[in-house]
């Protein structure tokens, strides 16, 4: 069977490069005799795998190297506990943009641990924007900003970081990781699942300013400490090593591709190929204002909750998969991460445009 161009948002596909590389080294890593899957995580050969990842991640992102960055498990989700657990040490109070669903359960997971507040909502136009927010907004006293920088779900990005002044900001990047350049010195704390972007499902990344790390409260399990990840190497307890194996794949096809730079320019190509053809149909449209439309996941709709069935149905049985839009807001959503080829976009919008023409 040919393979589908897929467009889940997560689990998502990987580059074909990548897989096959894989499939070749499943049964005997370099030579070791072994796979990945078998091998002691405390062994040379892995060592040197998660050792090269993070170098990968470092010169990619150009990582400063006042900066760890964490190898982890339990997903994006974990860390909705683990960041006020960690960083809502100090006046027990943190700032929080909230622009959907993830942002939300960021927001209500951190009040459990303290005082979180709702700075700005985009809630009132189902997330469909990005709320404009001035230094003034944020309570100087917080210990931290929270902000979900391209929303899944509802396709929105910020087109440039809040003014937050000295108070540390953290982001959520999993469904951007790698997709375009990002500058981490503005960040304290940027982290995101790898199942979008980077890596199959079973591994979280964190990257963490080292002033940010000592101060974690009494209360937070050691699991969820990250001073004790950082002193162990992400390898306090057996970490999902495979995931990060197959990071290691994508992260060295980045590279090969010529970097960030290079994939965010096929990233804004594949982007426009779409948006414009929303922009110009009389069937579908984009549900996101325009200056804050993601690069990454497209979501639109016919107008019709029939119609949108319809063509879902049609675009699966084509080879064109998972472009049901979430369960919270119905339509479609096509995500274009790093993996997906121009072609793939193309030939989608020309479905789309059959669809249109036999159905107006």
């Amino acid at each position: 069977m040919a393979r589908v161009y897929n467009f889940s948002a997560g689990p998502s596909m990987l580059p074909e490069e990548v897989l096959k590389k894989a499939a070749a080294e499943m049964l005997d890593y370099e030579g070791c005799g072994q796979s990945v899957m078998e091998m002691s995580h405390r062994s040379k050969t892995f060592d040197k795998i998660i050792k090269d990842a993070e170098q990968l991640f470092r010169e990619l992102m150009n990582i400063p190297d006042n900066y760890k960055v964490l190898f982890l498990q339990g997903g994006a989700s974990t860390q909705f506990a683990a960041i006020p657990m960690n960083f809502m040490n100090k006046n027990k109070k943190a700032d929080f943009i909230i622009t959907g669903q993830w942002a939300k359960k960021a927001y209500q997971e951190a009040a459990k641990y303290g005082a979180a507040r709702a700075v700005a909502s985009s809630a009132d136009k189902t997330f469909s924007y990005i709320p404009k927010t001035t230094a003034a907004d944020f309570d100087k006293d917080a210990d931290y900003v929270y902000i979900c920088m391209n929303n899944t779900i509802y396709g929105t990005k910020f087109p440039e970081l809040p003014e937050v002044g000295d108070i540390p900001l953290i982001a959520d990047i999993s469904s951007m990781f790698l997709s375009e350049p990002v500058d981490v010195s503005k960040f304290a704390v940027i982290y995101g699942g790898a199942q979008k972007n980077i890596a199959p499902a079973g591994l979280t990344v964190v990257i963490i300013r080292e002033d940010m790390l000592g101060n974690a409260m009494d209360i937070t399990p050691t699991m969820l400490n990250y001073q004790v990840m950082a002193d162990n190497d992400s390898l306090y307890n057996t970490p999902p090593c495979y995931t990060i194996y197959m990071c290691k794949l994508v992260l060295e096809w980045i590279k090969a591709q010529g970097g960030v730079e290079a994939v965010y320019a096929t990233n804004i190509k594949k982007a426009d190929i779409l948006y414009n053809y929303l922009d110009s149909s009389s069937m579908f449209s984009s549900t996101v204002a325009k200056e804050d439309r993601s690069l990454m996941n497209v979501p639109f709709v016919t107008g019709n909750d029939e119609l949108d069935a319809k063509f879902v149905k049609e675009a699966t049985a084509a080879g064109f998969v998972n472009l049901k839009g979430h369960r919270s807001v119905g339509g479609m959503r096509a995500s274009i991460y790093n993996a997906m080829p121009v072609e793939g976009v193309e030939k989608l919008v020309e479905f789309m445009k059959e669809f249109e023409k036999a159905n107006s």
